[in-house]
């Protein structure tokens, strides 16, 4: 439950009527309240509102038509203004970051200020009334809509401000790299260096999963298609407790499912034939038409890449923009090298194995952060330098030997495309030189010669 809450707050954050939907209830609420008070103030006289200058009725009426036509003209001016924002960054930096633009607190609460005036003044205006010489003039309503109209004007200056400072490519840049920290700070919360390394970790496995696990385990399909957004592992691992089964997760959060694909494994085979049962596995797994980094953490490197490599297209061609990104992904990597790696199996409360996953490899994230990257720089030399540069601040942060061995590999790979696509011996001089101070970065933190790596 905790988790389809977390992604419906995940969806909310990313829209743009939530928000604005809650302040109009709100605006709707203190018209309320204000224009009861003033009916009470009418016939008791409680305090004296006069001191608001009006010419009756018809000024009241007035004065509520101007800033009600103002608010509904902003309205339209934010609406355009965002359009052509988004249209910018979908067109500039990927479609895929229009989510973290969507997402931006500030704007949400521009336009739902005006909207939720714009509402307010309505309420208002339709109480204002003059009949048989008598008129009701709702002085304390009305003070609240000028008070709101002010609010308003300090609104759409901080939107200016706001709309263009959110696209400027080092803050977007910037945000990603927030969020992705985040979600690593989330997804991998203990800093353990006395912790297990992931090879180790699979070899556990072997030891304490049921017999026969392999042989007579069943797959459950899914019956929807879509990409999966989250798992409910505590959910999960409860229903698998209570029936006395063992699941393995056989899909990463990211991964597209086709109608009636596999997407579990449980054990014993007999719970496949429970219909019921198959369907609360189901229910479980959230999908939906596009990614949500809720837990997707390869989502937030993915934007981060993908910033990169349209800034080395040749239409744009922007190495620095591409080196922005490869540091905060350097920060990433940094971060997720000293994190405490989850073992695959996850346990009930009588420490018996009742989920199967595969958490994401220190390898993996490293490819996906530096392969893109480093396919598409062959002919930036300043890129493929702060690549190497990159791996080198990385290494100092690793514990395990496979952290090593990846970043290494990374390394070569940057070498040897440096061979063949530098035409100037300078820059292939200059790029090898670097791929050599990585071994002497591992001599001095770690103590291992190039000989020992090899």
């Amino acid at each position: 439950m905790r988790t389809k809450i977390a992604n419906l707050y995940e969806r909310m954050q990313s829209s743009y009527w939530f928000i604005p939907s809650i302040m109009a209830f709100q605006a709707a609420a203190l018209s309320t309240i204000l224009l009861f008070i003033d009916l009470l103030n009418a016939e008791q006289e409680f305090f004296d509102l006069s001191w608001i200058k009006l010419t009756g009725a018809a000024g009241a009426r007035s004065l509520l038509s101007t800033v009600a036509n103002s608010m509904i003209t902003v309205t339209g001016m934010v609406f355009s203004i965002t359009i052509v924002s988004l249209s910018l960054t979908a067109q500039q930096y990927g479609p895929r970051l229009l989510k973290n633009f969507l997402r931006n607190r500030g704007n949400q609460i521009v336009l739902g200020t005006v909207t939720a005036t714009y509402l307010y003044c309505l309420l208002v205006l339709r109480t204002v009334n003059e009949r048989n010489g008598q008129s009701f003039i709702p002085h304390l309503s009305i003070l609240c809509a000028l008070v709101l109209a002010v609010v308003c004007v300090g609104m759409l200056i901080y939107f200016i401000h706001n709309i263009t400072i959110s696209i400027q490519v080092s803050n977007v840049i910037a945000n990603v790299s927030r969020d992705l920290a985040k979600t690593v700070e989330k997804l991998f919360p203990e800093k353990n260096p006395q912790s297990t390394s992931p090879r180790e970790n699979e070899m556990a496995m072997t030891d304490i999963l049921p017999e026969g696990f392999a042989e007579q385990a069943v797959p459950i399909t899914y019956d929807r298609a879509g990409y999966l957004q989250a798992i409910d592992h505590n959910g999960l691992l409860e229903l698998a407790s209570r029936h006395d089964l063992v699941l393995q997760i056989l899909h990463r959060i990211g991964y597209f499912l086709m109608p009636d694909s596999t997407l579990v494994k449980v054990f014993p085979a007999e719970a496949a034939d429970d219909e019921d049962l198959c369907k609360q596995i189901n229910r479980h797994f959230i999908t939906g038409r596009q990614r949500s980094q809720n837990q997707d953490l390869e989502l937030l490197i993915n934007e981060l890449v993908e910033i990169a490599s349209r800034a080395l297209s040749p239409g744009i061609n922007d190495p620095f923009t591409a080196m922005s990104c490869i540091d905060h992904l350097v920060l990433a990597l940094c971060d997720f090298a000293q994190r405490a790696f989850p073992a695959p199996g996850h346990e009930d409360q009588d420490n018996r194995i009742r989920i199967i996953d595969t958490p994401p490899s220190f390898r993996r994230i490293l490819d996906l952060a530096f392969n893109q990257i480093r396919q598409y720089s062959r002919s930036h030399i300043a890129v493929t330098l702060h690549l190497l540069e990159g791996i080198k601040r990385i290494i100092p942060f690793t514990r395990f030997a496979e952290q090593r061995d990846a970043l290494l590999r990374q390394a070569a790979m940057i070498d040897h495309s440096n061979q063949s696509s530098k035409p100037e011996e300078e820059d292939r001089h200059e790029v090898h030189a670097k791929y050599l101070e990585i071994f002497q970065v591992l001599e001095e933190n770690f103590g291992l010669t190039g000989s020992e790596v090899a």
